[in-house]
């Protein structure tokens, strides 16, 4: 059995998206894809990588990434994963870690899985040892007693941002041994934000404190 659920096409419509064929004579730049240069480009991505080769986007995305990681755990098989690899790839963090179970329902991503480093960790034990040996602050994000609002706080820029799956939250290792805790201000009747969209918040945060605006497309 293979480790991940299939995912989708990079589009899930009718109709064609992206661009055609290249028009006119081929650039020659090794970044770009003879296939992709002969058939068109269909892929969900940004402009400035069309036609360009796999390889070549994610070593350029390198070059670009964040210091900020994002974890998930995923004990109870968390739908919400794709979404959150997909956000990641967006605010290009560093890394996702997964902690807990490898398999994970890869639909939400829309195939960014491609293009963002996804790590696995069997607990959260394993991720806060890599978190110390990075030197990276863990950020834990959970509606907790004592936790302080996002709102109000700074956030490391070296960091990877912890999320707990739909439902139960963060399991106590990853909070007791968070270097900060912090809630998202809420205002309606429901107890929690669904753990997709918190991790959009959270990382959106981090951007508009820590991220060069000048490099964003």
């Amino acid at each position: 059995m293979a480790e991940e659920e299939p995912g989708p096409t990079e589009w899930e419509f009718g109709e064609p998206v992206g661009v055609g064929p290249w028009p006119g004579e081929w650039p020659v730049d090794p970044r770009y894809d003879p296939v992709l240069l002969a058939e068109g480009d269909r892929r969900n991505v940004v402009d400035a990588y069309r036609y360009w080769r796999r390889d070549a986007v994610v070593a350029d995305l390198d070059a670009r990434r964040h210091d900020f990681h994002v974890a998930i755990e995923n004990f109870q098989h968390d739908h919400n994963i794709g979404t959150v690899v997909r956000t990641a790839n967006a605010f290009a963090a560093r890394a996702v870690h997964i902690v807990g179970r490898r398999r994970w329902n890869r639909r939400g991503a829309m195939v960014t899985d491609r293009y963002q480093h996804v790590h696995h960790h069997v607990d959260m034990g394993s991720l806060l040892s890599f978190a110390d040996g990075a030197g990276l602050a863990v950020v834990a994000v959970d509606n907790t007693p004592g936790a302080k609002r996002l709102e109000t706080v700074s956030l490391p820029r070296r960091c990877v941002l912890v999320f707990g799956q739909e439902g139960p939250g963060l399991t106590g290792d990853a909070r007791e041994r968070a270097d900060q805790v912090v809630s998202i201000a809420q205002f309606g009747s429901t107890r929690s934000i669904n753990a997709g969209v918190a991790a959009g918040i959270v990382m959106h945060a981090w951007v508009r404190e820590h991220a060069d605006l000048s490099a964003a497309w």
